[in-house]
């Protein structure tokens, strides 16, 4: 099946030539021709099948007819993270370059300001993370009431951020007529209840049983013997200097975590950056157009990469820390293995980890994934260079230490340090004898002044 075949207006065939794409994938496939029927769909297929496409082709479709008022955005599409609110822009920019379609972009990080005046202008889509699109609301600048069609991406990642309440309040805030496209990677309880109250007579696109693993991903795990940080940065910087890797993404599942490993890699000649919701987002879209460009080998991350950026060009992913959520693994590994090529995973398990372990085999219906050896008496070696380094370090630091202290001076033994010479009691006035009995007034020694 092509492209051609699913309904889609000629403008939008000719922008998707002109990326590249002229054979739609299963979800899309499925969820398209529904879609521009105006029928609700429910989407579940894995991470990196171009879910993305699925919603912003029919949503282009329809909304090149109509026009956009001042406040009421026609559609929106809601995105966990800034990062993948910022993809499906660009999205839309590439599909709908021949539509003259207005569109706002409502994240964290940038001016209200900004964001405010093109909704004054009125927009046509309106691409927003549930917690900046609330804020709008209720200060009173934007209204919901003119949603034609309504997205939620992601939706099980919205759940792992604690946002299914806004999402739910969300809906509610828009009118019952509305066509709403809903796509997940997995379809948990909580998820499956949203669906059944908001969306009527979805049409269910399922490419994919629900947390299953892409046959382009090659899976590995690497036993590290104790849960020792030190160990496993010299573990992960063996395995990014490996024949065959091209760029990698490296996933901590702590923020401090990630600034850590960002760094003692930058230390050791990697060139690596971190991305985490703490940092700055200038920052962080930086940093992800450094590695879409290829300027940036190693994105050393937490979760808000795991899930819709869309970076195909991945050749590997690293698991520094065993995800405590196993659908977390399925989203981390899935940034590889896209569009058709073909990507490595690797995992690094400690004893620690043996029950978050277990879970990803019980998620993914594996009963292991292929342990790859680092080569005979690998970690022993690690372990005593990295003891020689520590007391190297110790070593040296002291040293610093005492030099500080004024302690680096070769200085003789308490004992052997001759005593300053012992004052004579017995003599006073420059070496003149004592008077043995006790001086009354001036003694002999009355000034001749006195004697006149």
């Amino acid at each position: 099946m092509k492209f051609e075949d699913l309904g889609l207006e000629a403008k939008i065939l000719q922008a998707l030539t002109e990326a590249g794409y002229d054979t739609p994938t299963p979800i899309q496939e499925g969820a398209i021709p529904e879609a521009i029927k105006k029928r609700d769909v429910l989407g579940i297929a894995q991470t990196g099948t171009g879910k993305t496409a699925s919603f912003t082709l029919p949503m282009i479709h329809r909304l090149a007819k109509g026009r956009a008022r001042a406040r009421m955005p026609r559609s929106l599409v809601l995105a966990p993270t800034r990062e993948l609110a910022a993809q499906v822009a660009d999205s839309f920019e590439k599909y709908g370059k021949y539509y003259k379609l207005s569109m706002a972009l409502l994240i964290g990080g940038v001016s209200f300001a900004d964001q405010d005046a093109k909704l004054t202008r009125g927009v046509d889509v309106l691409i927003a993370t549930p917690g900046r699109l609330l804020d709008h609301f209720e200060r009173g600048r934007l209204l919901l009431t003119g949603i034609e069609v309504m997205v939620v991406d992601e939706a099980d990642r919205m759940l792992d951020m604690g946002f299914i309440p806004d999402i739910e309040r969300i809906f509610k805030l828009t009118p019952m007529t509305r066509q709403t496209l809903f796509f997940s990677a997995t379809m948990p309880p909580e998820i499956q209840h949203l669906t059944d109250q908001f969306l009527s007579a979805p049409a269910r696109v399922e490419v994919s049983r629900p947390a299953t693993t892409a046959d382009t991903i090659t899976q590995r795990v690497i036993d590290v013997p104790k849960a020792d940080d030190t160990l496993k940065r010299h573990t992960l910087r063996h395995l990014l200097a490996m024949d065959g890797v091209k760029n990698g993404i490296v996933f901590c599942n702590r923020k401090s975590a990630v600034d850590i490993v960002a760094k003692s890699l930058q230390k050791h000649g990697f060139n690596a950056r971190p991305i985490h919701g703490d940092l700055a987002q200038a920052f962080r879209m930086e940093t992800l157009e450094k590695f879409r460009s290829g300027e940036l080998q190693f994105l050393i991350a937490s979760d808000v990469a795991a899930r819709g950026l869309d970076i195909p060009a991945v050749s590997h992913v690293f698991n520094y820390d065993v995800p405590i959520n196993p659908d977390d693994y399925v989203h981390r590994i899935g940034r590889t293995g896209r569009a058709g090529r073909q990507g490595t995973a690797f995992m690094m398990v400690t004893p620690r980890d043996e029950k978050s372990y277990s879970a990803i085999l019980k998620t993914i219906n594996a009963e292991s994934i292929e342990r790859t050896e680092l080569g005979e008496g690998f970690f022993e070696k690690a372990q005593e260079e990295l003891t020689n380094r520590g007391a190297n370090r110790t070593r040296r630091r002291d040293s610093e230490s005492a030099d500080k202290r004024g302690e680096g001076r070769t200085r003789r033994p308490r004992s052997e340090r001759k005593a300053p010479p012992a004052r004579d009691r017995q003599t006073e006035n420059d070496g003149q004898p004592a008077h043995e009995e006790p001086l009354v007034g001036f003694g002999d020694a009355v000034p001749a002044f006195m004697m006149r």
